[in-house]
């Protein structure tokens, strides 16, 4: 008999059985649920970390700003002083813009506006309250992201009310 013609079981075998591609499937669900929280968590971390990048950003750019033009922009104002030049010809000539790059105010990660108020009522000192609401998008929850410290919240409680704020 012809060799080809004896041909052994195992040779048939061309793909994988249905039970081995269970037991596969399986092991990527269990790795998935290992890993995806922590993904997501360092997804959530990342996020948060940029907020206060950019606050820290708008920080500087603020200081910038008053350096030339001898006051921070006003809650009316806003950050949008940063992008426009003043319609104000005496102001214009001492505005050095824009300060920021891009034609827009950044949003923060969750696409909110951030928030801003000059002159401060939750902030030490003479510097403008810059916050986002982070990642609920609520004001004034435990998620909030902010450029004043506890400390200085919590001196704000227990104060008389603060002026109204303006959303950018």
């Amino acid at each position: 008999m012809p060799r080809s013609s004896q041909r052994k079981p195992a040779d048939r075998r061309g793909g994988f059985t249905l039970m081995e591609m269970l037991l596969v499937l399986a092991i990527l669900v269990v790795l998935m649920g290992l890993v995806g929280p922590r993904i997501l968590r360092s997804q959530k971390k990342a996020d948060i970390n940029t907020t206060k990048t950019q606050i820290g950003g708008f920080k500087s750019t603020l200081q910038h700003y008053a350096l030339d033009m001898r006051t921070f922009p006003s809650t009316e104002e806003g950050l949008a002083v940063l992008l426009e030049e003043p319609s104000d010809p005496d102001e214009a000539a001492k505005w050095d813009g824009p300060y920021l790059d891009g034609t827009e105010i950044p949003k923060d990660p969750w696409g909110n506006d951030y928030q801003y108020e000059y002159p401060p009522s939750h902030g030490k000192g003479d510097f403008p309250d810059i916050w986002s609401y982070g990642p609920d998008g609520q004001e004034g929850t435990e998620d909030d992201i902010v450029n004043w410290t506890k400390e200085d919240q919590a001196q704000e409680e227990s104060a008389p009310s603060s002026p109204k704020k303006k959303t950018l």
